[in-house]
């Protein structure tokens, strides 16, 4: 029996594919183990949004090679179809499989036998043009379930258009199928992911269905207590999403919803499709219909010719926004994208300094958030890892992150807790019937 180990890099769509695969894989009798297990295979999933997504895959290479010489070294992701002539030519990469092989992973390469050379399996993105099932089980408590796929928005920073081809998704009764198969085990909370989710209802080139009525459909399965949505483009998020959210049995009040400036300039050269009056909007009508609401917003700082004014224009607007906490990137430069052409570039000591001062804005963020909920009585998803100090951690359903001391009848259950009081390491206590604390997400 052939020991395979898998590692995922990036999104939570990523995390999807590679546990799909690994079920392939165990359905065909390979023994699944952990990285450090030196096993006879190593996968690793690339993500290819960020500069530094590419070093750590050539990083978790030289790992591999480190933990087992002779095992065979399979890229699979993003950043295998964007450069997969480069990812062969690292030491010890043994193959390469682009948007359209990574799902044949075990019919294209049978052996696993090592050869003098890199395969490079992986075709030009209009290979890409079907819609692979995905969903996490068996690593989480929540799983991950894949709705949507590729992307028709042309961002000028982004390469994911070039790396998951045009947006595409299965149908309604599909998907529904899929969390009907999910509800069966022992799963409490389903993530609805994808790379733009609110795009969903794209078959063959053309709209068929709608988010919403996906939403609708979803939240009529009997089995499951939530349903989370990872990540929704603003001018995606309807009144209509907004408002069924507010009074669904099972969507939970939790929205993370990509800002990435808030300065229109640097919008309009982005090729963002709003303005940030819009985005203002969606936050409003969120915290009118659901004030207990979690929004999180994603955010890049140093995007070519911003210049200080159109951060602080940023800073600003985040800082007046009732939001929850920030996702903050730094802009690095990626090939064959239009912002190459922008001009002045930023310092990345300027770039570096700007993320830092959001990242403390962030801070200040969640911890306003949290003050809100002291007193509240929230409901906590327990997960099964317990860390070094021997605690648990969950989520209640306005994402906010708690930890108690481990009690296994705790795990992957739903318990109502009163938030009661934030120590000096961000952390919150409950009261009966245990000490429960809140963390950083």
């Amino acid at each position: 029996m052939k020991r395979v180990a898998f590692y995922t890099l990036g999104c939570k769509l990523n995390y999807s594919e590679t546990s799909t695969i690994a079920r392939q894989f165990e359905e065909k009798g390979f023994q699944k183990v952990d990285f450090h297990e030196q096993p006879d295979i190593f996968i690793i999933n690339t993500c290819s949004v960020t500069e530094n997504a590419d070093k750590k895959c050539r990083k978790l290479v030289r790992e591999a090679q480190k933990i087992a010489p002779e095992a065979f070294v399979a890229i699979i992701g993003c950043y295998a179809q964007l450069k997969p002539e480069n990812i062969a030519q690292i030491p010890g990469v043994d193959a390469v499989l682009g948007a359209a092989e990574k799902f044949r992973l075990l019919e294209l390469l049978p052996t696993f036998e090592k050869k003098p050379q890199a395969q490079v399996l992986a075709e030009g993105l209009e290979a890409a043009n079907s819609f692979e099932h995905a969903f996490s089980y068996g690593d989480r408590t929540r799983t991950f379930l894949k709705v949507q796929d590729g992307c028709n928005y042309n961002c000028s920073f982004c390469t994911i258009p070039l790396a998951r081809g045009k947006s595409r998704s299965d149908s309604i009764a599909n998907i529904v199928a899929k969390a009907k198969e999910i509800a069966l085990s022992d799963v409490r909370e389903v993530v609805l992911t994808g790379v733009n989710t609110g795009d969903f209802g794209i078959q063959d080139g053309r709209r068929v269905e709608r988010f919403i009525d996906l939403l609708q459909a979803l939240d009529q399965v009997e089995g499951i207590e939530r349903f989370r949505i990872s990540s929704i483009e603003p001018n995606l998020l309807s009144d209509e999403i907004i408002e069924f959210v507010a009074r669904s049995k099972r969507f939970v009040p939790h929205f993370h919803i990509p800002l990435q400036s808030g300065s229109d300039r640097i919008l309009r050269l982005m090729h963002r499709r709003y303005e940030r009056s819009l985005y203002a909007e969606r936050v409003a009508t969120i915290k009118r219909l659901m004030p207990q609401a979690c929004i999180g917003v994603d955010v890049i700082v140093g995007f070519p010719s911003e210049s200080q004014e159109d951060f602080l224009d940023t800073y600003q607007f985040l800082n007046e926004l009732d939001i929850s906490y920030l996702h903050v990137f730094t802009y690095s430069e990626r090939d064959n994208t239009k912002a190459l052409e922008i001009k002045p570039v930023v310092p990345i000591s300027e770039r570096n300094e700007r993320s830092k001062m959001l990242h403390i804005l962030s801070d200040k963020k969640r911890r306003y958030f949290y003050e809100q909920h002291l007193g509240n009585t929230h409901t906590v998803l327990f997960e099964h890892e317990v860390d070094a100090q021997g605690q648990m951690q969950g989520f209640t359903e306005n994402y906010i992150r708690v930890t108690a001391k481990y009690d296994p009848v705790l795990v992957n259950e739903l318990k109502p807790v009163q938030l009661v009081h934030i120590n000096e390491q961000m952390l919150v206590e409950i009261e009966e019937p245990e000490t429960v604390f809140v963390t950083h997400g």
